[in-house]
């Protein structure tokens, strides 16, 4: 929990308060039971939905050429990862503070908490920019994605992602930088609070980082996304070729500039919806971490002069935590690929490998090739897949 070190005392003196008045009246034990039943039942519905769909994510990528083939899926991989550590190493933890009312796993490991906290959920956001400028670059100069996307490029924005989210929370949080003196012999005579009280340049700083530089630039590279993805659409209607669905025989009459723009047109339909995934990813994004920062940052700098209860504060948290398991479901909806291989994964579609989505234990590419190609003199353009 964060918040400003003269917060501390009359929270502690809140809290005291509800315990008696938990114990003085008889109506209101049955009521807080219910509140931890519907609090448990969320919480585990989080956790489970988090667990089950990032590890479905990083195997289906692991498992089908189609996925694994497209280098933009190496950032959603890494992403599944920090969610899915989110849901084993943070949730649980404050799931148990939040149906006990108390930390039971002493000092050292509520540092810990505090680090892995901030850490994957620091991680999770910054992939999702890598993603956007991934994409970005996939539409607004789709030739030279190659030679800009290169797999040691993606590796090196992966590590940067995952180094900056260890900076800005391990390091600090285990040297206690990101708090005061006085907080720390307070918390060191509470040993069941486990309470992230930061300081207001911690506060700035870390949200900054963590989300207030990222949003903007995704905000940015979606807004630019947006407009050419707009543009391309009108120069494809003013060029005069509507191509439609051909037969074979048809095929052969085509032209090559026919099947290049054909190709062509292939390409852009492909990087506009995977466009408008990430519009949906973003949205969801903003949509529960907004609310958290906003708090964080405004609880923080103003102190005692914006009070706010304690359940405004666990439902900004747990709404951040939602997104780990809300990622998945999109690529589920959204993305054929992904719908496709957590069908076979799940076995839900007996004759999947055969029903035109082309997925297979071995080979991504039985059935459908990824462009089209018909007595053109230019290869098939197949390093910029698209599957966000």
């Amino acid at each position: 929990m964060y918040m400003e070190d003269s917060e501390l005392k009359s929270m502690i003196n809140n809290l005291t308060g509800l315990n008696e008045s938990v114990v003085g009246n008889e109506t209101t034990p049955k009521v807080e039971y219910l509140l931890i039943a519907i609090k448990s039942t969320a919480m585990l519905l989080i956790m489970l939905g988090a667990i089950f769909g990032n590890i479905l994510v990083v195997t289906a990528v692991m498992k089908f050429e189609r996925l694994r083939s497209a280098i933009t899926n190496y950032f959603i991989v890494s992403l599944a990862f920090a969610d899915f550590l989110v849901s084993i190493l943070v949730m649980p933890f404050n799931a148990s503070i939040a149906i006990s009312g108390k930390w039971m796993f002493g000092r050292t490991m509520c540092d810990v908490f505090n680090s892995n906290d901030v850490l994957f959920s620091t991680a999770s956001i910054l992939h999702l920019c890598c993603i956007s400028m991934d994409r970005y670059i996939a539409i607004i100069h789709p030739f030279k994605y190659q030679s800009k996307m290169t797999h040691f490029r993606v590796y090196v924005m992966i590590a940067i992602t995952w180094i900056s989210s260890i900076l800005i929370s391990y390091i600090p949080i285990q040297s206690h930088w990101y708090t005061t003196s006085d907080t720390l012999k307070v918390m060191a005579e509470r040993p069941d609070d486990c309470l992230f009280i930061v300081n207001k340049a911690y506060a700035v700083v870390s949200s900054s980082i963590s989300f207030w530089i990222p949003c903007t630039i995704m905000v940015f590279v979606y807004l630019k996304i947006y407009m050419e993805a707009r543009r391309q659409e009108k120069q494809i209607k003013q060029s005069g070729y509507h191509i439609k669905e051909l037969s074979p025989s048809e095929q052969t009459n085509l032209t090559d500039d026919q099947s290049e723009n054909r190709n062509e047109r292939k390409r852009m339909r492909r990087e506009h919806k995977a466009a408008k995934t990430l519009g949906i990813i973003m949205g969801a994004f903003v949509f529960c971490f907004l609310p958290f920062f906003t708090w964080y940052l405004v609880t923080t700098l103003c102190g005692d002069a914006c009070p706010y209860p304690e359940m405004v504060g666990a439902a900004c948290f747990w709404l951040g935590y939602f997104n780990s398991c809300l990622n998945p479901i999109i690529y589920a909806y959204f993305n054929r690929d992904f719908r496709g291989a957590f069908r076979k994964l799940l076995r839900l579609n007996k004759t999947f490998g055969g029903g035109g989505d082309g997925y297979s234990d071995h080979s991504g590419f039985e059935n459908r090739e990824h462009c089209v190609q018909v007595h053109s003199k230019h290869p098939c353009r197949n390093g910029n897949k698209s599957n966000v």
